[in-house]
Protein backbone atom coordinates (compact mmCIF):
# COMPACT_ATOMS: atom_id res chain seq x y z
CA UNK A 1 0.00 0.00 0.00
CA UNK A 2 0.93 3.65 -0.39
CA UNK A 3 0.04 6.31 2.17
CA UNK A 4 -0.76 9.74 0.71
CA UNK A 5 -1.89 13.05 2.16
CA UNK A 6 -0.97 16.71 2.49
CA UNK A 7 1.83 17.77 4.86
CA UNK A 8 0.40 17.81 8.38
CA UNK A 9 -2.36 15.29 7.65
CA UNK A 10 -1.00 12.87 10.26
CA UNK A 11 0.65 10.37 7.92
CA UNK A 12 3.53 9.76 10.35
CA UNK A 13 1.22 8.96 13.25
CA UNK A 14 -0.96 6.65 11.17
CA UNK A 15 1.98 4.95 9.45
CA UNK A 16 3.50 3.83 12.76
CA UNK A 17 0.14 2.42 13.88
CA UNK A 18 -0.61 0.65 10.60
CA UNK A 19 2.75 -1.09 10.26
CA UNK A 20 2.26 -2.43 13.79
CA UNK A 21 -1.31 -3.54 13.05
CA UNK A 22 -0.46 -5.33 9.81
CA UNK A 23 3.11 -6.32 10.75
CA UNK A 24 4.55 -4.84 7.57
CA UNK A 25 7.59 -2.57 7.07
CA UNK A 26 7.21 1.18 6.68
CA UNK A 27 9.25 2.22 3.65
CA UNK A 28 9.90 5.95 3.80
CA UNK A 29 11.60 7.14 0.62
CA UNK A 30 13.88 9.46 2.61
CA UNK A 31 14.93 6.77 5.10
CA UNK A 32 15.44 4.30 2.26
CA UNK A 33 17.73 6.72 0.41
CA UNK A 34 19.82 7.36 3.52
CA UNK A 35 20.08 3.63 4.28
CA UNK A 36 21.19 2.80 0.72
CA UNK A 37 23.86 5.52 0.85
CA UNK A 38 25.07 4.27 4.25
CA UNK A 39 25.18 0.63 3.05
CA UNK A 40 27.08 1.70 -0.06
CA UNK A 41 24.84 -0.20 -2.47
CA UNK A 42 25.28 0.46 -6.19
CA UNK A 43 22.15 2.64 -6.30
CA UNK A 44 23.11 4.23 -2.97
CA UNK A 45 26.48 5.32 -4.35
CA UNK A 46 24.75 6.68 -7.45
CA UNK A 47 22.21 8.60 -5.34
CA UNK A 48 24.96 9.95 -3.08
CA UNK A 49 26.72 11.41 -6.10
CA UNK A 50 23.62 13.37 -7.08
CA UNK A 51 22.97 14.59 -3.54
CA UNK A 52 26.58 15.72 -3.02
CA UNK A 53 26.31 17.68 -6.25
CA UNK A 54 23.19 19.36 -4.89
CA UNK A 55 20.94 17.64 -7.43
CA UNK A 56 17.70 15.73 -7.03
CA UNK A 57 18.05 11.96 -7.17
CA UNK A 58 16.47 10.84 -10.49
CA UNK A 59 13.16 8.98 -10.29
CA UNK A 60 14.59 5.87 -11.91
CA UNK A 61 17.22 5.59 -9.14
CA UNK A 62 14.60 5.98 -6.39
CA UNK A 63 12.32 3.46 -8.09
CA UNK A 64 15.24 1.05 -8.41
CA UNK A 65 15.79 1.32 -4.66
CA UNK A 66 12.09 0.72 -4.00
CA UNK A 67 12.17 -2.43 -6.14
CA UNK A 68 15.24 -3.68 -4.23
CA UNK A 69 13.57 -2.90 -0.90
CA UNK A 70 10.22 -4.57 -1.62
CA UNK A 71 12.06 -7.70 -2.84
CA UNK A 72 13.44 -8.28 0.69
CA UNK A 73 12.00 -11.01 2.90
CA UNK A 74 10.26 -8.65 5.35
CA UNK A 75 8.03 -7.38 2.51
CA UNK A 76 6.64 -10.82 1.62
CA UNK A 77 3.42 -10.11 3.53
CA UNK A 78 3.15 -6.52 2.34
CA UNK A 79 4.65 -3.08 2.84
CA UNK A 80 3.70 0.56 3.26
CA UNK A 81 5.36 3.09 0.96
CA UNK A 82 5.46 6.70 2.16
CA UNK A 83 6.94 9.81 0.52
CA UNK A 84 6.91 8.47 -3.05
CA UNK A 85 5.40 8.98 -5.59
CA UNK A 86 5.06 12.76 -5.28
CA UNK A 87 4.03 13.46 -8.89
CA UNK A 88 1.86 11.77 -11.51
CA UNK A 89 4.84 10.88 -13.76
CA UNK A 90 6.47 9.22 -10.71
CA UNK A 91 3.24 7.31 -10.01
CA UNK A 92 3.09 6.08 -13.61
CA UNK A 93 6.78 5.08 -13.65
CA UNK A 94 6.47 3.29 -10.29
CA UNK A 95 3.35 1.47 -11.47
CA UNK A 96 5.14 0.20 -14.60
CA UNK A 97 8.18 -0.89 -12.57
CA UNK A 98 6.11 -2.73 -9.93
CA UNK A 99 4.02 -4.44 -12.61
CA UNK A 100 7.20 -5.58 -14.39
CA UNK A 101 8.51 -6.91 -11.06
CA UNK A 102 5.25 -8.78 -10.43
CA UNK A 103 4.24 -6.63 -7.46
CA UNK A 104 0.64 -5.38 -7.30
CA UNK A 105 -0.51 -2.53 -5.09
CA UNK A 106 -3.64 -3.36 -3.08
CA UNK A 107 -4.50 0.16 -1.95
CA UNK A 108 -3.47 3.80 -2.00
CA UNK A 109 -4.82 5.40 1.18
CA UNK A 110 -5.48 9.14 0.96
CA UNK A 111 -5.82 10.97 4.29
CA UNK A 112 -7.92 14.06 3.57
CA UNK A 113 -7.71 17.18 5.77
CA UNK A 114 -8.92 20.72 4.90
CA UNK A 115 -6.13 23.26 4.27
CA UNK A 116 -7.37 25.52 7.10
CA UNK A 117 -6.95 22.72 9.63
CA UNK A 118 -3.48 21.84 8.29
CA UNK A 119 -2.38 25.40 9.08
CA UNK A 120 -3.94 25.30 12.55
CA UNK A 121 -2.25 21.95 13.31
CA UNK A 122 1.20 23.13 12.25
CA UNK A 123 1.14 26.58 13.84
CA UNK A 124 0.19 25.07 17.22
CA UNK A 125 2.74 22.26 17.06
CA UNK A 126 5.66 22.24 19.52
CA UNK A 127 8.42 19.66 20.02
CA UNK A 128 10.39 18.75 23.15
CA UNK A 129 14.11 18.75 22.23
CA UNK A 130 14.92 16.47 25.19
CA UNK A 131 12.42 13.68 24.54
CA UNK A 132 11.41 14.24 20.89
CA UNK A 133 7.73 14.28 21.93
CA UNK A 134 5.42 16.36 19.73
CA UNK A 135 2.71 18.41 21.43
CA UNK A 136 -0.03 20.73 20.20
CA UNK A 137 -1.05 23.79 22.18
CA UNK A 138 -4.74 23.05 21.56
CA UNK A 139 -5.14 19.33 20.83
CA UNK A 140 -2.34 17.82 22.91
CA UNK A 141 -1.16 20.46 25.43
CA UNK A 142 2.26 19.95 27.03
CA UNK A 143 2.74 19.72 30.82
CA UNK A 144 3.20 23.22 32.28
CA UNK A 145 6.66 22.42 33.67
CA UNK A 146 8.22 21.79 30.24
CA UNK A 147 6.58 24.58 28.22
CA UNK A 148 9.67 26.78 28.50
CA UNK A 149 11.94 24.35 26.66
CA UNK A 150 9.59 23.48 23.79
CA UNK A 151 10.61 24.39 20.24
CA UNK A 152 8.46 25.80 17.44
CA UNK A 153 9.94 24.69 14.12
CA UNK A 154 10.69 27.42 11.57
CA UNK A 155 8.71 25.53 8.92
CA UNK A 156 5.60 25.41 11.13
CA UNK A 157 4.59 29.02 10.42
CA UNK A 158 1.38 29.80 8.55
CA UNK A 159 3.35 31.07 5.52
CA UNK A 160 5.56 27.94 5.34
CA UNK A 161 2.55 25.63 5.66
CA UNK A 162 0.74 27.46 2.86
CA UNK A 163 3.77 26.99 0.57
CA UNK A 164 3.99 23.25 1.37
CA UNK A 165 0.24 22.81 0.90
CA UNK A 166 0.22 24.65 -2.44
CA UNK A 167 3.10 22.46 -3.62
CA UNK A 168 1.13 19.35 -2.58
CA UNK A 169 -1.95 20.49 -4.53
CA UNK A 170 0.02 21.36 -7.66
CA UNK A 171 2.47 18.44 -7.73
CA UNK A 172 1.17 15.52 -5.65
CA UNK A 173 -2.62 15.77 -5.85
CA UNK A 174 -2.58 14.80 -9.58
CA UNK A 175 -1.62 11.25 -8.53
CA UNK A 176 -5.08 10.90 -6.95
CA UNK A 177 -7.06 10.57 -10.23
CA UNK A 178 -4.36 8.20 -11.52
CA UNK A 179 -4.98 5.76 -8.66
CA UNK A 180 -8.75 6.37 -8.83
CA UNK A 181 -8.69 5.17 -12.44
CA UNK A 182 -6.89 2.02 -11.29
CA UNK A 183 -9.63 1.43 -8.70
CA UNK A 184 -7.28 1.21 -5.69
CA UNK A 185 -7.69 4.68 -4.12
CA UNK A 186 -9.23 4.68 -0.64
CA UNK A 187 -10.26 8.07 0.78
CA UNK A 188 -10.20 8.55 4.56
CA UNK A 189 -11.41 11.55 6.58
CA UNK A 190 -8.31 12.73 8.47
CA UNK A 191 -10.18 15.06 10.84
CA UNK A 192 -10.63 14.04 14.47
CA UNK A 193 -9.05 11.81 17.07
CA UNK A 194 -6.02 9.80 15.80
CA UNK A 195 -7.65 6.59 17.13
CA UNK A 196 -10.79 7.26 15.09
CA UNK A 197 -8.72 7.94 11.97
CA UNK A 198 -6.83 4.66 12.47
CA UNK A 199 -10.17 2.83 12.68
CA UNK A 200 -11.35 4.49 9.46
CA UNK A 201 -8.18 3.41 7.65
CA UNK A 202 -8.32 -0.18 8.88
CA UNK A 203 -12.01 -0.32 7.92
CA UNK A 204 -11.27 0.60 4.28
CA UNK A 205 -8.27 -1.74 4.19
CA UNK A 206 -10.34 -4.64 5.50
CA UNK A 207 -12.45 -4.32 2.35
CA UNK A 208 -9.40 -4.63 0.09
Amino acid sequence: MILVGPPGAGKGTQASRLVATYNIPHISSGDMLRAAVKEGTKLGVEADGYMKAGKLVPDEVVIGMILERVAKDDCKNGFMLDGFPRTRPQAQALDQALTKAGVALDAVVLIEVPDSLLIERAVGRRSDPETGTIYHLTYNPPPAEIVGRLVHRKDDTEEAVKVRTEKYHSETAPIIPFYMEKGILRRVDGVGNPDDITQRITAVLNDV
